[in-house]
């Protein structure tokens, strides 16, 4: 099962990984939030279609609903704290390379945001795909206080899982939405996808343009 599949059909696979892991499978969605927070080169793990999706098969009883909300809390808040701290030692190094495994599009849109939004967008960043990837090491990069960071790291965190898993568990047992869940992962899918396409498009055609 290649990564794009998973995202494309995360309510099919999702409920066979819960069936073949069991409660192993509180690990791997935990690894998922954490690498999608965390890792500032994986903003295209799913998010809030995974959320929102394993809130629907806790509604069916297959998950545990208050420990698979604690347990993403905690991955979110670790991945964050992970990626402002790798932000604040190594992102001016990291920039100063030109790492083509991060988008220098999205981080300068991430770093505009931070700037108009200050401390309140490490909480709106968690309803953004791809910028919550980026906010926190941007915000490390800006030295942004520890404690600062942790306050709204934490609330961001605890907003977002909530809204979505539980969001899942009370609205994904609605008939229409149940029957097409594999629809509303991909929407979310094309939500984190479609901005780093279109950023990537667009330095492809300006560095055309320049090289002219």
């Amino acid at each position: 099962m290649d990564i794009f599949s998973f995202m494309l059909h995360i309510d099919q696979h999702l409920g066979t990984l819960i069936n073949n892991y069991g409660v192993y499978i509180y690990v791997i969605l935990f690894l998922i939030i954490f690498g999608e927070t965390g890792l500032v080169v994986l903003p295209f793990l799913p998010g809030d279609s995974l959320l929102f999706i394993a809130g629907a098969f806790a509604a069916d009883g297959k998950l545990d609903p208050w420990l698979l909300s604690f347990l993403l809390i905690t991955a979110a808040i670790l991945g964050n704290t992970v990626n402002y701290w790798v932000g604040r030692l190594f992102g001016k190094k990291i920039l100063e390379t030109h790492s083509r495994w991060i988008s220098r599009d999205t981080l300068n849109k991430a770093h505009a945001f931070y700037e108009k939004h200050g401390g309140k967008a490490v909480v709106l960043s968690r309803f953004l795909p791809l910028l919550r990837t980026f906010i926190p090491f941007v915000a490390g990069i800006s030295e942004m206080s520890k404690g600062k960071f942790q306050l709204y790291n934490i609330l961001g965190a605890v907003l977002w899982v909530t809204l979505f898993v539980w969001g899942g568990y009370f609205f994904g047992r609605i008939p229409l939405l149940r029957d097409h869940l594999g629809t509303i992962a991909l929407v979310g899918f094309l939500a984190a996808l479609l901005p780093a396409m279109l950023g990537f498009a667009w330095q492809f055609v300006r560095g055309k343009k320049n090289a002219q």
